[in-house]
Formats: structure tokens, sequence, C-alpha cells
């Protein structure tokens, strides 16, 4: 008998996503006019698939089909829907049309381009933590997508309850490097409460989301800020050392002090494939009054004759752990860009 052959993560990939469709079409509730409600605006407060849950102006939670003409939907979008005069198989309305987004945060996803991850959002907690390791060069990348989106970053070090003196210390040499540049750095445990009343201040009257790797405390700080919530949280694995997931989708909460918060999956890696260099550059905003001066037009910011990344940070102008990073991000882009279709 012939050897089946494996299928490949691709061709899997591919089989999944027809299913879905099928399901999606078989699920799909089909109204006439007369059957709608007239055109209500609400606010998306999670995406499932096909479906969404809108917030109604009276706030009621209603799950909504999607128009297939939408093709964007995530998170904090505004939009305007029609309820349906008959709840069918706990579908109540349908999502028409999507306002103008006032900001949106994105990432790049290897297989669906560029892929956003949430809307109308006045600023990002950058979620950090001794566990499952604290990573700055996950920091410095989604404060690269902060400086591109004119959205407001805050660096916040969660589980400090877990920090012993020398580790302290060596994170603290580098959180310095960002108070010293200019962001907001907090310093948050939801075991003793560090740092709880200062983010509390933060999220006030304000559209705000937690993002992150998992395992960093994202969706239990959000327990600790709005305890009614009880979301679920997992530990870090102790085999892998790696964060769990917890959180599944994006999910907007409102904060009872005023304010919106939306907690996010959380990820292993945040790329920035689908950015220019240039782009990349103006998010370390440090380096605003070199980029440009450098001997060549096309120079590397590496080992290039006259470059004034590297001059500026032998003269101490620019911290060499952020060039480094920099340097880590483009490299990345570069290799990203070799093995994804964003070089097609």
């Amino acid at each position: 008998m012939a050897k089946s052959k494996k299928l490949t993560k691709g061709q899997l990939r591919r089989i999944k996503a027809n299913q879905q469709k099928k399901i999606a079409k078989q699920d799909q509730i089909q109204w006439q006019d007369d059957e709608l409600s007239e055109p209500l605006q609400g606010l998306v407060i999670s995406r499932f698939g096909q479906h969404a849950d809108v917030e109604a102006p009276d706030g009621e939670i209603v799950r909504c089909n999607i128009r297939r003409s939408i093709d964007s939907l995530v998170c904090g979008d505004k939009v305007m829907w029609r309820r349906g005069k008959e709840t069918q198989h706990a579908i109540s309305g349908v999502i028409e049309a999507v306002h103008e987004r006032d900001s949106v945060l994105s990432r790049p996803d290897v297989y669906d381009g560029v892929k956003p991850v949430a809307a109308n959002i006045n600023q990002i907690f950058i979620v950090s933590s001794v566990l499952p390791a604290f990573n700055p060069d996950i920091i410095d990348r989604y404060i690269v997508a902060c400086e591109q989106t004119q959205i407001t970053p805050i660096i916040v070090l969660n589980k400090i309850d877990l920090l012993d003196e020398e580790i302290f210390e060596v994170i603290q040499e580098s959180l310095q490097i960002y108070l010293d540049i200019g962001y907001k750095v907090i310093l948050a445990s939801s075991e003793s409460s560090d740092g709880l009343d200062d983010i509390r201040a933060q999220l006030k009257d304000k559209v705000s989301i937690f993002v992150g790797q998992s395992g960093v405390g994202k969706s239990t700080l959000t327990n600790s800020l709005m305890p009614d919530l009880g979301l679920e949280t997992k530990e870090v694995s102790e085999n892998s050392g790696l964060g769990q997931h917890t959180t599944t989708v994006a999910r907007l909460y409102h904060f009872p002090e005023g304010g919106d918060l939306i907690d996010s999956p959380g990820i292993r890696e945040f790329g920035l494939w689908h950015m220019t260099p240039e782009q990349v550059c103006d998010g370390f905003v440090e380096f605003a009054d070199f980029i440009g001066t450098c001997k060549f037009r096309d120079c590397k910011h590496k080992n290039d004759p006259g470059c004034a990344l590297v001059a500026a940070m032998e003269a101490g102008k620019i911290h060499p752990e952020r060039l480094a990073s920099f340097q880590r991000i483009m490299d990345s882009i570069h290799e990203s860009l070799q093995t994804t279709r964003f070089n097609q």
C-alpha cells in the first residue's frame, strides 16, 4: 500500500479556511429590509470570525452578522448596524458599515498581510514582566508602531513582586533608557497592588489597549483593575518557560472610572515587516537629529563609514542598546521580506 503523503501546514490551513467558509455560509442569516430596524450606531466589543458583538446605544450587547462588503472589522470600531426583528440562531442583527477610524494598531501576518488588531485607541500599554522574560526588543517594536500611528505608548513592568534585587537593578537600567527618552514607565503588580492606581489614572477617559507577550499578566492586571470581570488567567508554563494564551480574541471593557480598555491576545513576536526603513527610523524618536546626515544616502547604520547614528552612539547621544535594537529590527525586516508574501 502506498504511503499517504503528509499534508503541509499551508495545505491544512487552506482546508481549514475552506471549511470555515462553508460553515459561515450555512450559518449566514439573511434578512429582508422590512425585517430589519432603522440604522443604529454601535461599538464593536469583540469580533468572532463572521460575527461580532456590538454595543447598542442603550448598552445592550447584540451579536451581529457582518456584511460581506465589510473587509475589515476589529474591536473598537464604530459601526452602523440594524437589529433583526427576530433573533435567529443567537444572531440578532447585522453590521452594515464601519465609520472611519481615528487610529488603528496593526501588525503583519505571514499569511494574511497587514492585520488590524484594534481601532480608535488613544494609548497603548506595553506590558512586560520578569516572567516569561523581560524583552526590550518587543517593547521597542511596539513603540515604533505607536510612533507611526501617533498613539501614546506607556510601558508597564508587571509582576515586580517576583523581582529580586539583582534582576531589578538590571531591568531598571533598561527602563531608565525609556524614561530618559521621555516615555512613561509604570512598575506594577497585581499581587501587591503596586502601580494599579497609576494605571487607573492613565486609563480614565481614554480608549486603551493592553499588549504584550503571552504570560506577562495582561488579563490578571485587567482583573485587578476591574474585579467583577473574572477573566481566565494561567501561570507561565514550568516546562517551556513561555506564557500561555488566555485571551483568544481582543475584547473591550468599560472602565468604571471612565474610559475603555481592550484586553488583547498575547503574542510571541510583534513584527514590523510591513514598514519601510524610514518608518522604523521615525519610531526611534531620539534618532531624529541624526537621520539624513550620514555620509552615504544608502547607509545601513551598521559599519558604514560616516554613519551619523553610530557616531551619535559613540558620542553618548544615542544609547547603544537602542541602536542595537534598531539594527535587529532592520535585520528581521530584511529576513522576513525574503520569506513572506511582503516581497511579492
